[in-house]
């Protein structure tokens, strides 16, 4: 597409110009926030408390008796009251009234938070604490209080449904309705009957019988008594038809305090549940039932969620009113635990004590050492280390995070590696091999059985995950700036009207494709000769080496820009240049100048290096040579800056391969 206007097409190019150059500039790698490197753990340290499959017994955040007082929970000794910590500062100009990029960067984050509230909210879920949001930005990823999961919309059913077998220990209340069946002497089939409001029932002909608080298991004797008064030779059989629902009061710090309406059978953690559970500043600890002014249980939700012990939930009676206690002190434990989470701990609570409330340590964490941050005492420097006997005797303080760090993926030095090693090829005993840290490459040729007759060294292919990976970063790095100036280069064309057009960029775009289509294979090119028998045994293997020792190849390779590509028998003493003839020399479409030949080894000998004072056609061939003719550059200034860049960042033969597969 041509511009109508020069000046504007100038000024355009211009523009371009300055945004491709912005754009270099954005281009460094993403820094990853890591810790310090700690001092190293104490080597006399006791064996770790942090595995275990369950909390220890006795951890209960709040006693009955402390309960029954409603003591409040104070402020640490010497710690002020947790506040996120504010940095007092010059406001830069501008920015004195808030409008500046510091009042608009708090905005956008006060904006953020909200936004995520109301999105809990239209969920059903309580919004995020400020210690939630707090240790969510430490760790860098959403972290809720243990337990939240419960309190979800489906738990508010989590009620008694009104078919649920009664238990023979439920008393009777006033509105529940007995289905009575009797035979023999007395004929009734289905006699529905409701305990009245002063909790009696009335009997054809026996009357009145006071029922409410009696046990259910023990109503069908106390009717065949009243009965047995007025007939004789009669069976009396009981049942509950339907229950009255029982009113009771949920207070305290609940996400939605009221009164509610739940089933007879209803038990204190149902009615919790019904209300949504506690709220953001809501104790999971201390849930405390009271009947007539006493408290007759403080539960400890705990107890369920980490041992499942249901003793303490008590069954609930009309009018109980339910309180549900401030939170206590709050510990974050994150990294390599069963269950990443804010938990809330007793007073005497320790830091083991909590890492046991997360499951303990997970299979690869490195249990010989914690991490803590206490954001409230900003003298003790940031992160601490501690050994396993200090986090059992360190009380867990309100607003600490507990880090368990991770004992694998680490780089270890090479002599503390140990390495398994797979030998394939022209080796006696061909397999994998295990051996200590520092082996040699002679020392595992040596474990196979050393080589064969046949085998020819030179072409070795030793083959490292660490080579593997290093190389698709370089190629990575690379990849991005090829297409940055295959994008860019355009604009400083003589010709960019011409390579601005969506051809142009369709171009661009696959030869990028096929780029980061490749995968970089890891391998080690050996400094050994062509004639060489043995392999250089100085090299030091690591784990997972792979060394493939060939046969002595019989062939050489032209391909390319040639009349006829194909293998040729190779014969002692002949150059490379009489292999291109037999191919047919090179053709019109030909770079002479561009050809360059892969070595069995992996190497590549390219002409115009200085490589040889009588240039690469006079070099003599190798067995497993391949020789390549790419296709001349000339045809065009696209493929002739591709070459340029792609020789500069990734060497002759991926340069030379893209131009030949892309001009065909």
């Amino acid at each position: 597409m041509t511009l109508p206007f020069p000046g504007r097409r100038a000024g355009i190019a211009r523009h371009a110009l300055r945004c491709s150059a912005a754009l270099m500039l954005c281009l460094p790698a993403i820094a990853q926030a890591q810790f310090l490197p700690p001092a190293a753990a104490d080597a006399g340290a006791a064996s770790s408390p942090f595995g275990g499959p369950a909390a220890a017994s006795g951890a209960r955040g709040v006693s009955a008796a402390a309960a029954a007082s409603q003591v409040g929970i104070g402020a640490d000794d010497g710690a002020a009251a947790f506040q996120p910590v504010q940095i007092e500062g010059r406001r830069p100009a501008g920015d004195a009234d808030g409008n500046g990029s510091a009042g608009k960067a708090a905005r956008d984050e006060a904006s953020a938070e909200a936004l995520r509230d109301r999105s809990l909210a239209a969920a059903g879920r309580p919004a995020l604490s400020e210690f939630e949001r707090y240790v969510s930005s430490v760790v860098d990823k959403p972290l809720r209080r243990f337990g939240a999961d419960l309190l979800v919309p489906a738990a508010r059913d989590f009620t008694a449904p009104p078919t649920t077998t009664v238990p023979p220990d439920y008393r009777l209340n006033p509105g529940d309705e007995l289905v009575i069946g009797l035979a023999g002497s007395v004929q009734a089939d289905e006699l529905r009957l409701v305990v009245d409001p002063e909790g009696r029932v009335f009997l054809p002909r026996a009357g009145a019988v006071d029922l409410a608080g009696v046990r259910y298991g023990d109503v069908q004797a106390l009717l065949s008594r009243q009965l047995s008064r007025f007939y004789r030779d009669f069976q009396i059989s009981v049942a509950i038809g339907r229950l009255h629902g029982i009113t009771v009061y949920v207070t305290g710090f609940a996400a939605t305090p009221g009164s509610y309406t739940v089933s007879s059978l209803s038990t204190l953690v149902n009615a919790v549940l019904a209300a949504g559970g506690p709220s953001a500043g809501g104790s999971f600890r201390s849930i405390q039932l009271r009947r007539g002014g006493r408290l007759v249980s403080d539960f400890d939700l705990y107890d369920l969620l980490l041992r499942g012990d249901k003793s303490g939930d008590a069954v609930l009676q009309n009018g109980d009113v339910i309180y549900i206690a401030p939170v206590g002190a709050q510990v974050a434990v994150v990294g390599s635990v069963n269950h990443e989470a804010i938990f809330e701990a007793g007073p005497k609570d320790s830091l083991a004590d909590v890492l046991l409330y997360s499951g303990g340590a997970n299979t690869v964490a490195d249990n010989g050492r914690l991490m803590v941050l206490n954001p409230l005492a900003p003298e003790t420097g940031g992160w601490e280390e501690l050994t396993p006997a200090q986090a059992q005797a360190r009380i867990a303080r309100r607003g600490e995070i507990v880090r368990v760090l991770s004992g694998v993926g680490i780089a270890r030095p090479l002599d503390q590696q140990p390495v398994l090693v797979t030998v394939s090829g022209e080796v006696a005993r061909p397999g994998r091999y295990y051996f200590q840290p520092g082996v040699s490459l002679e020392d595992v040729i040596g474990r196979a059985g050393g080589m064969t007759g046949k085998a020819f060294p030179y072409a070795t292919i030793v083959t490292r995950e660490s080579v593997r990976q290093q190389q698709r970063q370089s190629f990575n790095r690379a990849l991005k700036d090829l297409e940055l100036q295959l994008t860019t280069q355009p604009l400083i064309s003589a010709n960019r009207a011409e390579q601005l057009q969506p051809a142009y960029l369709q171009a661009v775009q696959s030869v990028v494709a096929q780029f980061r289509s490749r995968e970089p294979d890891g391998r080690l090119v050996l400094d050994i000769g062509p004639d060489a028998r043995s392999l250089p045994g100085e090299l030091v293997l690591e784990n997972n080496d792979t060394i493939y020792v060939p046969p002595q190849p019989v062939t050489v390779g032209v391909f390319g820009a040639v009349p006829s590509s194909a293998s040729f028998k190779y014969t002692p003493n002949r150059t490379i240049g009489d292999y291109l003839k037999n191919a047919g020399g090179v053709s019109k479409m030909g770079d002479k100048s561009a050809i360059f030949v892969v070595r069995a080894n992996g190497s590549v000998l390219a002409s115009g290096r200085g490589l040889f004072q009588g240039g690469l056609a006079s070099a003599r061939a190798l067995p497993g040579d391949l020789i390549y003719v790419p296709v001349a550059a000339g045809r065009g200034e696209f493929w002739a800056r591709l070459r340029d860049i792609t020789s500069t960042l990734f060497g002759g033969v991926a340069a030379a391969a893209t131009v030949k597969v892309l001009a065909e």
